[in-house]
């Protein structure tokens, strides 16, 4: 059944972390072209009722946010289990793809003790 197992479901949070700081960008841009705007000219724009220093301090909400999520990210990735796991799984990929060498071992006597035997 489909989310029987802890992280079965996982959201991938690499991409949810890069809309945010795009959001962050963003709204910054948007506050500074306001705020360079209000500044030349006598005119006070807003967008959607939003001033300048609201987009500002969108911005920061959205960085906080992004800082906080990578950071829970990054204490999840480094528990003991997870850190186990990933390792064991990471070696096991490195093994399977080291070359095939037929010949490995092809030099060693066949009666010391301690080596593998050869097939």
């Amino acid at each position: 059944m489909i989310g029987d197992r802890e992280g079965d479901l996982d959201l991938p949070v690499l991409p949810l972390i890069d809309l945010l700081l795009l959001a962050a960008c963003s709204s910054l841009f948007t506050g500074f072209v306001l705020k360079s705007i209000s500044m030349t000219t006598s005119y006070q724009p807003a967008i959607l009722g939003l001033s300048s220093v609201d987009f500002l301090l969108i911005a920061v909400a959205t960085l906080l946010l992004a800082i906080a999520l990578a950071g829970r990210t990054w204490v999840k990735t480094q528990q003991p289990a997870a850190l186990a796991a990933r390792r064991s799984q990471e070696t096991l990929d490195a093994w399977s793809k080291l070359p095939k060498d037929e010949g490995a071992g092809a030099d060693l006597p066949e009666s010391e003790p301690g080596l593998p035997d050869r097939q």
